[in-house]
């Protein structure tokens, strides 16, 4: 199948109504299945955070120290785009200092253009936040720091 009618096919079930399709075209055969929207598509609690070691070394070999072993980080659950806001011109779901709860939005991760909202699985204070906006992101990969 040509991969211009392949993309096309993406993007008709992304911008329809239509949750699953599936073509049959001699002996190729492609489905597509749309992940449900943003508002139901929160992205669950799947180990998104790790414990920050005591004696954790940067990228150039620098030992960082902490001081407080309530320090968590809060990792990327999938491969994507972080965003911090919902959209360009609203403000960011946090910011740096700020208490946050469990269950409530960090960022938006988006993914084959499906965004997928991270939320927190504990409650606390942002330290810091380690990703820049429009960021390419890995799996696990650190996003926050915070503090329980």
């Amino acid at each position: 199948m040509d991969l211009r009618k392949l993309k096309s096919l993406i993007d008709l079930v992304a911008d329809s109504d239509i949750s699953e399709l599936e073509i049959s075209e001699g002996d190729d055969r492609v489905r597509i299945v749309k992940a449900k929207s943003i508002e139901k598509n929160q992205v669950k609690n799947i180990n998104t955070t790790s414990d920050l070691s005591l004696d954790e070394t940067d990228a150039e070999g620098n030992s960082n120290e902490f001081d407080n072993q309530n320090q968590k980080t809060i990792i990327s659950p999938m491969v994507g785009t972080f965003y911090r806001a919902p959209s360009p011109d609203s403000k960011p779901f946090v910011e740096e200092g700020q208490i946050i709860e469990s269950g409530q939005t960090l960022c938006v991760i988006e993914a084959m253009k499906l965004m997928n909202e991270v939320p927190s699985n504990m409650s606390g204070k942002i330290l810091e936040i380690l990703v820049e906006n429009g960021e390419p992101v890995e799996f696990e990969q650190p996003l926050f720091k915070i503090e329980i």
